[in-house]
């Protein structure tokens, strides 16, 4: 028996008070570091696949293992899904070859999202939802330029998406993420309590076993998503307290 997960301790008991600064910095200016070469390379072959697919998209963002990609496939079968994780460790049961492994409607990729986010924004392909599930939340307050809502490239991870959702098991990195998301789309993002159905990936089904409070953003970016959207029914995957 798996033994229970250890909650995030922090000395940080707010919203850190240097995310105004952050938004002011980079908000408006591109994020100009060089993308990596194996990124390059991986996203060129992912680039052959996506147009012979010729379907929307769905991303996983840092998706270890990829048990949660698999999950997210069954339910979005009309769709591409794109399991995206940097460790070739992590990936590894899923049979990589040049950093790319495919089948079905599922594709694996070995990136490191800061270029991959960036590529994928300016590919301008059909993204119509991404997941970051439990993301690492860099809990120390010395770290929270480390955290995805701090860092220059959140404005790309929210604008290549028709809609996103963020799960985490820390109140205040969920309150952070909400608040960021706030500023830059105009839209009132709040964070929410959250129990899963059927959890999505390890970490969730962890956390949710050692009875971890669970919390989870949901942003829409485009508010054109008609009843025939492939996002309609996203939320069957869980249920809100």
């Amino acid at each position: 028996m798996q033994p229970p997960s250890r909650t995030i301790d922090s000395t940080q008991i707010a919203a850190h008070p240097g995310l105004l600064y952050f938004n002011k910095r980079y908000w408006g200016n591109p994020y100009r570091q060089p993308i990596r070469e194996y990124s390059r390379r991986a996203f060129d072959h992912l680039d052959k696949i996506v147009s012979r697919a010729g379907v929307p998209l769905v991303v996983d963002a840092g998706c270890g293992t990829g048990e949660s990609t698999l999950r997210l496939a069954a339910m979005y079968l009309d769709c591409l899904v794109i399991g995206a994780d940097k460790s070739a460790a992590r990936l590894r049961r899923q049979q990589m070859r040049n950093d790319i492994a495919h089948r079905d409607n599922t594709v694996f990729i070995r990136t490191n999202l800061v270029d991959f986010w960036r590529q994928l924004r300016e590919a301008g392909w059909p993204v119509v939802y991404q997941y970051l599930l439990y993301p690492n939340p860099w809990p120390k307050p010395g770290q929270v330029k480390r955290r995805w809502h701090a860092h220059p490239v959140f404005s790309d991870l929210l604008a290549l998406a028709d809609g996103l959702e963020m799960r985490c098991n820390w109140a205040i990195y969920a309150e952070e993420f909400a608040h960021m998301a706030s500023q830059l789309t105009g839209h009132a993002i709040r964070p929410e309590p959250y129990r899963p159905d059927q959890p999505l990936s390890p970490f969730e089904r962890k956390y949710h076993l050692s009875g971890h409070k669970l919390f989870r953003c949901r942003v829409t970016v485009k508010s054109n998503l008609g009843k025939n959207h492939p996002l309609a029914n996203y939320n069957q995957a869980g249920v809100s307290e």
